[in-house]
């Protein structure tokens, strides 16, 4: 699969990113020059944890006929340690539905082991980068 993110022609620092049908703008926030256009490529970062936790806690729930309604996870950053090596992100889930505590804690403990956060926090990443 291949993903790829082109300057849209505007003026500015928008981009646009092309993954398989699916189109989306990407820019920087004011604060780093852009126009806020879209998503800063740290909010999708946040939002791939956030996303795959949901998704994962769905169908986690569908296979095991727990009753879930609604899912809803927030994902809050703390960046300031960044450049010292240190990106911190504080994940909360929200699911409605008749639930008891035992199934609440085998959704929490589903969510902290979707592939995304164990991407993030157990396999080293090698990326290499060069001339089309």
């Amino acid at each position: 699969m291949s993903i790829s993110v082109r300057r849209d022609g505007t003026i500015g620092t928008q981009h646009t990113v092309r993954i398989r049908n699916h189109a989306f703008p990407v820019d920087v926030s004011p604060e780093g020059g852009g126009a806020d256009a879209g998503p800063t490529p740290h909010d999708l970062y946040d939002a791939a944890l956030a996303s795959c936790k949901a998704l994962t806690v769905l169908l986690y729930a569908r296979r095991k006929n727990m009753p879930v309604e609604d899912i809803e996870v927030k994902v809050e950053r703390d960046d300031s340690e960044e450049r010292k090596g240190v990106y911190r992100m504080k994940a909360s889930l929200h699911v409605t539905g008749p639930l008891d505590e035992v199934q609440r804690a085998e959704l929490l403990r589903v969510a902290a082991k979707c592939p995304v956060h164990r991407l993030m926090v157990d396999v080293k990443t090698e990326i290499e980068t060069g001339w089309a």
